[in-house]
Parts: structure tokens; sequence; C-alpha cells
């Protein structure tokens, strides 16, 4: 991407470090200055061979490592929960009754006797914020239109931002009509008769996607890493940068139908057609996520990257060839 800042910066080179405009360039002759070249850094990426290929061109000095998770319990809004994981000793989230409310929300979710099948995680991680979701109250009437005509159930991660968390407030507080909404400190609500559970806080998506269905996001890396090794399938619907990338990609390994355009999720209005013209599309990509062959292609996937640890291999790297270099 360097020549896109070319001009800026040779001008910048040129005014005041007093160097050539382009990088290894001779002052005078303006002749490229081959000796002057570097070696080439250690480059690490964290994702998977398995699903980004490695060409043979690509220099030895490129390692690609595998995904790269935090520990599990690092993972946790709160310090309660935090402790509770990091002392089980197999990393399952035991003793439900000792957890805080949200993550005990959760699991009773998660454990309904009335509603078998698993629910579907919908989560956007900071696409509110970065200004995309322009309409809560269109979004959340996709979902409920979505929930009208299937028998899903949804989590819905709000990733604390505030007119979704509003909207979420507001909608709870009109069905049960109450004038206030719950307290602050409550962080899961339920709505649409108990069918969507919305919460803020942070919990391992490595637990939660393994007791999902599909996991419904905005393409980030993190959460595409997490839902490939839960063996899930995939609905993207991508806003920026990289997640364009993760989105096709997943669609053409199999993993993922194709992916969503922003106005699936989020329509500008919030008339009886655009929400339903919304939820149709929604509602088709969760049926096709859900066919035997996406499931299956998901859950090889899933086995082929599960030997894989992306964090180990990188240190080992790192041990190899700047700790200790040969």
């Amino acid at each position: 991407m360097w020549p896109i800042f070319t001009e800026d910066w040779g001008r910048w080179r040129s005014e005041y470090l007093k160097l050539s405009p382009v990088p290894f360039m001779d002052p005078v002759t303006n002749l490229p200055a081959w000796h002057m070249h570097a070696d080439s850094p250690i480059l690490l990426y964290g994702f998977s061979k398995e699903i980004v290929e490695y060409p043979g061109y690509w220099p030895p000095n490129i390692h690609v490592c595998g995904f790269w998770f935090l520990p599990l319990e690092w993972q946790f809004s709160c310090n309660k929960c935090r402790d509770i994981m990091s002392a089980s000793p197999n990393g399952s989230m035991t003793g439900m009754s000792e957890l805080c409310t949200i993550h005990a929300d959760i699991q009773q979710f998660l454990m309904k006797s009335s509603h078998p099948q698993l629910p579907l995680f919908i989560g956007l991680s900071s696409i509110g914020s970065m200004g995309f979701l322009k309409n809560p109250h269109a979004f959340l009437r996709v979902l409920k239109a979505v929930l009208d005509v299937t028998e899903h159930r949804f989590i819905l991660f709000s990733s604390g931002y505030e007119p979704l968390e509003a909207a979420i407030q507001s909608i709870a507080c009109e069905s049960s009509n109450r004038a206030n909404p719950p307290p602050s400190n409550v962080h899961g609500t339920f709505l649409f008769s108990d069918r969507l559970y919305c919460f803020s806080g942070s919990i391992p998506y490595s637990w939660l996607f393994s007791k999902c269905a599909v996991a419904i996001h905005h393409g980030g890396s993190g959460s595409t890493a997490a839902a490939l090794h839960a063996g899930i399938p995939q609905i993207l619907c991508p806003f920026i940068l990289d997640q364009f990338y993760w989105a096709e990609r997943l669609h053409w390994i199999g993993v993922a139908p194709e992916p969503l355009r922003s106005w699936h999720l989020f329509p500008d209005n919030d008339d009886a057609t655009s929400i339903s013209q919304a939820a149709d599309c929604l509602a088709r990509a969760i049926k096709l996520s859900l066919s035997p062959e996406i499931k299956a292609q998901a859950s090889k996937v899933a086995d082929r990257i599960s030997s894989e640890d992306g964090s180990q291999e990188a240190l080992k790297v790192l041990k190899e060839k700047v700790v200790c270099p040969c």
C-alpha cells in the first residue's frame, strides 16, 4: 500500500530530512540504490494456512502461524467469572449459581428445554460506534421479524454501544409496560417473548460459539477465527477493510453463504417494507447457513485447524529468529 502515500511521504523526506523523495534512490543519480535495502524483518501472520493460501513465492521471512487467541480466563468482563474459569480444571463454566448474572442468564437461555434448537449468535463488535448502526430500532425490528417467521432464538452482543442498548431497554420497557428502564448494572435483557437475549458484557467466543448454531458477525478476524475453531457456520456482513476479505474467503471455502449487505441488518428506514425485505434476506441466509453442506464443511475445517496453536508457533519463531538467532 506504500505507493498511496508516496507523494506526501516523498515531500516530507525531501523537505525535512533532506533525503531523496523516494526511499532507496541515490540523491545524485536518482537511480535505485539496491545496496541500501535492509534485510526484511520477520513477519508473523496470525491466521491459518488452511484458511488463507500461503503462496510459494512469499519470502522465507514470512511465517503463517495460525490464529492467535487470548487465554480463556482473560476474556470475561468480570473478575469473579475470570477467577472461576482460572480455577476450573478443564476450563468449563461450571457452578452456574456462582457466576455473575450475565453469564448465568446466558447459560439458562442456552439450556431452555422448551427450545431444543441451539440459538444464533449476533455480534457486530465496534461497528455501531464507528457510525454504521444509525437506526438501532430498525435493526431490532429486523430481528423480531425473523423470529416471527422462524423457530430460532438469538443471542445479541451489543458491544456496549449506547444507542443500541437504549433501544433494547426502550423495547423492554414497552413490552413490560414499565415507565423506567432496568437498572444500569443489569447487563442482560430478554426481548420478544424471551427469544432474544441481549448482553453487553464480555464472554469468550470460544466457549459461547460451541453452544450456538450459527455466528452472525461483521467479519472481524477475531470473530472469524473463533467461529472457525468452533466448527459452526457463519453469516458475515462486512463494513470496512479486511472484513470484506474474510466474508468472501469464508464463502469461498464453503463455511458461510454469500455475505450480507449492510442494509440486510441495518436498514436506513424503519418502514414495514424495508424491515420485511431485510428480514427476508437474513432469514434466507440463516436457512442456507444451516444446510447440511455448510454445516459439514464448517466441521471439517474446524478439524483441520484444531491442532494449530498460533500463539505458541509465533513464540517459537521469535525464540529461534530473534532471541537465539542461528
